[in-house]
């Protein structure tokens, strides 16, 4: 599982320009069953993924598709964690991750 810091490293127009395409980029990350949350970080400063479990190459190549990614407008910390733990409402995630 990964929690992905997305950092906005360009001027808020210009981010806030790319966010529709970005929101149809997050929406179709849901479709596929990758992000478990997501968000946005406070002052504008960017948004945290919350992504299931996959390959690091399966990751990299989403993150790399991401509108603000593309138009060079945020940078990407990838914090990978195995879950031992969760809350009731995530305990069908962490089973998956047992096996």
């Amino acid at each position: 599982m990964y929690v992905v810091m997305v950092t906005y490293t360009a001027p808020v127009p210009d981010v806030d320009y790319a966010l529709p395409d970005h929101a149809e980029w997050l929406a179709k990350q849901y479709e596929q069953n990758h992000l478990i949350a997501s968000g946005r970080r406070d002052l504008h400063r960017g948004e945290v993924l919350i992504v299931r479990p996959m390959s690091r190459l399966k990751l990299d190549a989403m993150l790399a598709s991401d509108p603000l990614s593309l138009g060079h407008l945020a940078a990407y910390e990838v914090i990978e964690f195995s879950a031992s733990r969760t809350c009731h409402e995530l305990h069908a995630v962490n089973e998956l991750l047992a096996r």
